[in-house]
């Protein structure tokens, strides 16, 4: 008693792994047959959005040490940044970090290297420009002035942070990092409906967060905007904040992309894409 529709077809459940694994396969080779345009236009999307998860994040840790605990401060970041990831899937955009499950496609042989190569260069060079574009219209709005130079602070010692990290930590904080957001993905994929994506992205990027793991595409909003407060910013935060930020500079935030990019791509393609390739992909005899 259907009112004349057959609903035998349809499920309302979540996917399986194994139909995920499909999915995610059938994905990846979508991406790479996109036009350059259109895919550079969505990865320019992906960087804004991620941008803005770190904003929310960053203004939320903004005054939060000495009044929350450690653990409590970096819980509530890690669940707001979850709005770029949540942006992404829900809206629609392509990311760096989750296109590496494109690994999944090359395995099969659905792809070729090549295309694979190509396709993670666009999105890579789109999320730059998304997430850059969005550190300057921040930097230009003064959001950062917020709180007192509370905002501030925080923005300039993430970003110290992050460019004085020694290249073997940032390879595996990378790698760990891309662990989590691929498997957020990995969750969404099997997902029915826009709750279901939510829930499923929201525990695994908040951990990377609260973990303090190196995301590629956040640290490319994250580190340009500490540069822009350290260059243009008011001169009598530098009083106030009293810091020596000598080591963030410009030079030192592409070479701090490097181990972390490489990171997500071992992590993201290595330990998520290529794990579920053999267990569900594979061609067996």
């Amino acid at each position: 008693m259907n009112g004349g529709t057959d609903l035998s077809n349809h499920s309302i459940d979540a996917l399986l792994p194994p139909e995920i694994a499909r999915k995610a396969e059938a994905v990846g080779v979508q991406k790479t047959r996109m036009d350059v345009v259109s895919l550079l236009a969505l990865a320019v999307l992906a960087g804004a959005f991620i941008a803005l998860g770190a904003m929310f994040a960053t203004t939320v840790l903004a005054g939060a040490d000495g009044v929350l605990p450690f653990g409590l401060s970096r819980l509530l970041s890690g669940v707001v940044f979850c709005l770029g990831l949540i942006l992404i899937i829900v809206g629609g955009a392509e990311l760096f970090t989750g296109n590496t499950l494109m690994v999944m496609a090359w395995a099969a042989g659905e792809v070729r290297l090549r295309e694979m190569l190509r396709a993670w260069t666009i999105v890579y060079i789109g999320n730059f420009i998304g997430a850059l574009g969005t550190a300057g219209l921040v930097f230009l709005s003064g959001q950062y002035l917020g709180g007192k130079g509370s905002v501030t602070a925080v923005a300039l010692n993430l970003a110290l942070t992050k460019v004085t990290l020694s290249f073997d930590h940032a390879l595996f904080l990378g790698i760990l990092c891309n662990v989590l957001v691929c498997l957020a993905v990995w969750l969404a994929f099997g997902a029915r409906t826009t709750t279901d994506k939510v829930l499923a992205i929201v525990f695994p990027v908040s951990a990377f967060v609260v973990a303090g793991f190196e995301h590629s595409v956040a640290n490319m909003y994250l580190i340009p905007l500490g540069l822009f407060i350290k260059a243009w910013g008011p001169t009598e935060l530098w009083a106030q904040l009293g810091g020596n930020y000598d080591a963030l500079t410009w030079t030192a935030f592409f070479v701090s992309l490097i181990p972390v990019t490489i990171g997500n791509i071992i992590g993201g393609g290595g330990l998520v894409g290529a794990v579920y390739w053999f267990i569900y992909l594979r061609k067996r005899p």
